[in-house]
């Protein structure tokens, strides 16, 4: 069922501030293997000129999946999450985010498209600060892929003419 065109345009309220941490600063550059001092280490931001660490340009992405889920949960639009990827994100900064920002975000449907059978969704997200701000602005795009006529995804198909199941079968190990 395709999604209703009508929500382009549409914008949902901002979050409740989401407060950035030194510690979440610290775990998600370590997630992502990037060892800059200037996230861990406030001398070194310091000497750059920021006043406390700041954060990898994708950590915006922590503040703003979390209000993603007002526009995918939104069952007037009708977005099958099971169905949807990820299928793009875009970042455009005013400035860093930094330690003890309190951010909130303000979420807008930019564009509903089908292609291929495929819904294909943009979604805008404004992130400000606690004094009005503009930090950064994201542009996700999100991938709600079709249904096959019979219900079923093609990759279950795939898997079932390719004997997975799921199990081992026998002689296999784990089979009996």
């Amino acid at each position: 069922m395709p999604l209703d065109q009508s929500f382009v345009g549409r914008s949902y309220p901002p979050t409740e501030p989401y407060e950035v941490g030194r510690e979440k600063i610290r775990e998600f550059a370590e997630a992502i293997g990037d060892p800059n001092p200037v996230y861990t280490d406030p001398e070194a931001a310091k000497a750059l000129g920021y006043p406390d660490v700041i954060a990898p340009p994708t950590f915006a992405f922590v503040v703003t999946f979390r209000d993603s889920s007002s526009v995918v949960a939104d069952p007037e639009l009708g977005l099958d999450y099971s169905r949807v990827v990820h299928g793009d994100q875009k970042f455009a900064y005013s400035r860093p985010v930094r330690a003890g920002d309190r951010l909130t975000v303000t979420s807008h449907i930019d564009a509903i498209k089908s292609l291929a059978g495929n819904e294909v969704v943009t979604v805008r997200g404004e992130v400000h600060d606690e004094h009005g701000e503009h930090v950064v602005t994201a542009l996700t795009t999100l991938v709600a892929r079709k249904a096959e006529a019979d219900g079923t995804d093609e990759a279950d198909r795939t898997d079932e003419a390719d004997g997975a199941s799921g199990t081992a079968g026998a002689g296999e190990e784990g089979g009996e």
